[in-house]
């Protein structure tokens, strides 16, 4: 079970004979299934040998995601992109049914499957009010209501019944929750957020064990987890971090304020996020005393996964290196570089793949961006890979698809 995928037993990779390199390379010499295709052995065990059989280019494609209108077999196939998502109102067809989704995100997954080293793609959508973009299915009320009713309970299973009708359709991964902390009514997207009190906040991060499925007590701190490929998907919290905090409500703006105000407010929802073993975390638009959440090395790197412990991926927001330069996305390599570098481990282009894929190459190769960097980004998203069964499961399952919109 994957429950069992995510234990601390696949932790224990410093003493598994498995783990030698020695052992590795006789193991292909001869002939035998490469290790990181089998279920049984540890998680950490299959992230570092399937890197270890990547190219430079193959890892930069790993840290790819892309909008669905710019799949093709040359982009999953042949370049072998790690994610792709759909923008708002972007959808198969008019009306697309469940099964439409499902059917287009399995065709992708097919050619993600024929790439050299067959690495499934994770496919990511906005169901952050129940499957929102999919016509037909459960749309439940904006955070702002959800917090209003002060029920954790509720939220948990409206997370459970969202992560079905997700699945349903064939994706792994909503980008939800969004935890911000609303400071300023005349903040645009207020709706987004539970509360002005961060401990509500807090409360209602119950989603996540809604969409993921309930950690064993045991389970590692920060450690990306998922109870079940299918009634769970992967969560994201978002966005990380100070998106409800700006000077005067200001969309995607500045806030101003002490690293204890940021700490105390709107960082205090993401421990009990990382705790629940959420996989995924996704930064913010905005910027913290005029840094940019998406050049913040401090915050992504030494706050996020060093002091909070976060082991899963950080995501970016819709271009939003493209947002690091004026006008937007015009020095694309240096938003590459000032992203890449302050942590961030996958893209959301969505557009501009393979002007990503040239860039990020060519920073690591002329040194502006190190190896060990992108090893770090790649080890993470995989670990989510292989601890989301999508490697076993890589298609969805047809029997679930009459729970779209279903009343019971």
């Amino acid at each position: 079970s994957l429950v069992f995928l995510a234990s601390p037993i696949y932790l224990l990779f410093s003493h598994s004979p498995l783990d030698s390199p020695l052992l590795v390379r006789m193991a292909a010499a001869q002939g035998e299934r490469p290790l990181y295709k089998d279920a049984s052995a540890p998680v950490e065990a299959r992230v570092r040998d399937l890197l270890g059989r990547m190219t430079l280019r193959e890892k930069a494609a790993q840290m790819a995601q892309i909008e669905r209108t710019v799949v093709s077999p040359r982009a999953l196939a042949e370049l072998a992109a790690g994610s792709v998502l759909n923008a708002g109102g972007s959808a198969p067809r008019d009306r697309a049914s469940p099964a439409d989704w499902a059917r287009m995100v399995d065709d992708m997954q097919r050619l993600a499957l024929s790439s050299r080293l067959a690495v499934p793609i994770l496919y990511g959508t906005d169901a952050v009010h129940g499957h929102n973009n999919v016509f037909g299915a459960t749309v439940f009320p904006h955070n702002v209501g959800l917090g209003a009713s002060r029920d954790a309970e509720l939220v948990r299973k409206i997370g459970e019944a969202t992560a079905l009708e997700v699945r349903a359709t064939g994706i792994h991964w909503a980008f939800a929750p969004c935890v911000a902390v609303c400071r300023d009514p005349r903040w645009g997207r207020c709706y987004e957020s539970y509360s002005e009190d961060p401990e509500i906040v807090r409360s209602l991060t119950m989603i996540v064990t809604g969409l993921q499925g309930q950690p064993p007590a045991d389970h590692p701190h920060g450690y990306p987890f998922l109870a079940s490929v299918r009634d769970n998907v992967l969560a994201c919290a978002k966005h990380f971090v100070g998106d409800g905090g700006t000077y005067k409500g200001i969309n995607e703006g500045n806030a101003i304020c002490s690293p204890d105000d940021l700490e105390r407010i709107h960082t205090k929802p993401y421990p009990d996020c990382i705790a629940q073993g959420v996989a995924t975390v996704m930064a913010s638009y905005s910027q913290w005393n005029g840094e940019p959440l998406h050049a913040s090395r401090h915050l992504l790197t030494d706050v996020l996964k060093g002091k909070l412990g976060f082991e899963g991926f950080v995501v970016s927001d819709w271009e939003g290196i493209d947002r690091l330069c004026e006008p937007r996305g015009s020095d694309y390599r240096y938003c590459v570089a000032q992203s890449v570098n302050a942590g961030m481990d996958m893209i959301m282009i969505p557009h501009r793949f393979e002007k990503f894929l040239e860039d990020l190459v060519f920073l690591v190769e002329t040194g502006e961006i190190s190896m060990s960097r992108i090893d770090d980004a790649v080890e993470r998203i995989l670990r989510v890979k292989f601890i989301s069964g999508v490697f076993e499961h890589p298609f969805s399952d047809p029997s679930l698809l009459d729970v779209v919109g279903c009343k019971v």
